[in-house]
């Protein structure tokens, strides 16, 4: 069995690394290099950095601070936000990122997965997908910082993702964001079952339960959060450890 894997995230926004809920109320939490740093020190299997307004003001990442905080992370490393174009993405992996997240620009134009996956490997694109449950019960694709719904089917674009050449989902679900009341794990197992390649449950991680039960019932391959690590409410180490005890494969010491 695959381990499982921990993934703390950093949004950031201005240069500096900051929390919401529901993608909205953001405050500031810290700098991204040093939070970055920690983290590949503490035992974080992964490390994501999203440029969270990049896509919604139309700029280019910050591509300084991604190379400085590639800098210091020995660790996978997920960078994304912004990204449009295969150049974009040259830069980012150029700048030390291991793998690029596209969203809204994937939506629309989707050809770039194929396209990014030809030309880097699937290894390096993922896909992540801002989803949102409607009144039907359905899950909705949104895009530009879960401002736009695109109506889309979550679950059907996930597996378009991965026939496209996709080699990761991240599933963002907004309605638990910064909530902590725990991560959607019936779209989350959804999602697992029609996809072969890993899913990245994200959204509403707020004690170490959650945790075992997105990586178990919810089949997940990886929990990735934010604020619960920021804010020292669940240490890495010891999650880890509860994990194992629970019988869920994870990478210790």
């Amino acid at each position: 069995m695959l381990a499982k894997r921990i993934i703390p995230c950093l949004d950031v926004r201005d240069g500096r690394v900051v929390k919401g809920e529901k993608f909205q109320n953001i405050m500031d939490v810290a700098d991204p290099v040093v939070l970055a740093q920690k983290y590949s020190e503490l035992g974080a299997d992964e490390l994501v950095f999203y440029d969270i307004t990049a896509s919604n003001e139309e700029r280019d990442i910050f591509i300084e601070i991604v190379e400085k905080t590639a800098e210091q992370v020995h660790i996978p490393f997920t960078v994304g936000g912004g990204i449009r174009t295969i150049e974009d993405f040259r830069k980012v992996l150029k700048a030390g990122a291991d793998k690029v997240s596209i969203n809204s620009a994937a939506v629309k134009n989707p050809m770039i997965i194929r396209e990014a996956a030809d030309k880097f490997g699937s290894q390096c694109v993922v896909l992540s997908i801002d989803a949102k449950e409607q009144a039907d019960g359905k899950w909705h694709v949104y895009i530009n910082g879960g401002r736009i719904n695109t109506g889309m089917d979550a679950v059907w674009w996930a597996k378009e993702g991965e026939r496209l050449g996709a080699g990761e989902i991240v599933l963002n679900a907004i309605d638990t964001d910064g909530v902590k009341t725990g991560f959607s794990t019936d779209i989350t197992r959804d999602i697992s079952k029609q996809v072969n390649i890993p899913v990245v449950a994200s959204g509403g991680a707020g004690t170490m339960e959650h945790f075992l039960e997105v990586l178990t019932i919810g089949e997940a391959d990886a929990a990735l959060a934010a604020s619960v690590f920021h804010f020292g409410q669940i240490e890495i180490k010891q999650l880890k450890e509860y994990l194992y005890k629970n019988e869920v494969s994870v990478r210790r010491g």
